[in-house]
């Protein structure tokens, strides 16, 4: 094919044709899915696999809430009154036990984990016993 002195030849472009393999499991896939059976499928997502089947379904239907131990109102309470006493600031006490103001802030709004060492601290200072769990 000549167009204006050029010469141009047909350049064809097509898809490389999938091979027998991936065709096979393709189509045994949507076999499968046709006759009702359980497919499990896996695929990767930047390095991390992810599996969709029984075992996925066990794992969607786990009811088990998972979260961290706050610190109880009676705690609060406790320390709160014990601060008080004491005719304390949140910060005073911060500084009295090494730690910072927040740490007393999350501690009397039971916003904090509990943790022994602060707890301990806060007894001596406070002189009062601290427990993570008063009522156990």
């Amino acid at each position: 094919m000549n167009l204006n002195g050029q010469d141009w030849s047909e350049v064809v472009l097509r898809k490389k044709p999938q091979s027998s393999a991936a065709r096979k499991d393709e189509a045994a896939v949507n076999a499968a899915r046709r006759a009702g059976e359980a497919v499990e499928t896996t695929r990767k997502q930047s390095g991390v696999t992810t599996t969709s089947g029984k075992a996925a379904h066990k794992i969607d239907a786990e009811t088990e809430d998972f979260h961290h131990e706050r610190v109880s109102t009676e705690l609060k309470k406790q320390i709160i009154q014990a601060r008080t006493a004491k005719k304390l600031t949140q910060s005073q006490l911060g500084q009295l036990i090494n730690e910072k103001p927040q740490i007393i802030q999350d501690y009397e709004s039971g916003k904090a984990i509990p943790n022994p060492q602060v707890l301990s601290k806060l007894s001596r200072v406070l002189g009062v016993v601290l427990k993570k769990n008063p009522g156990k």
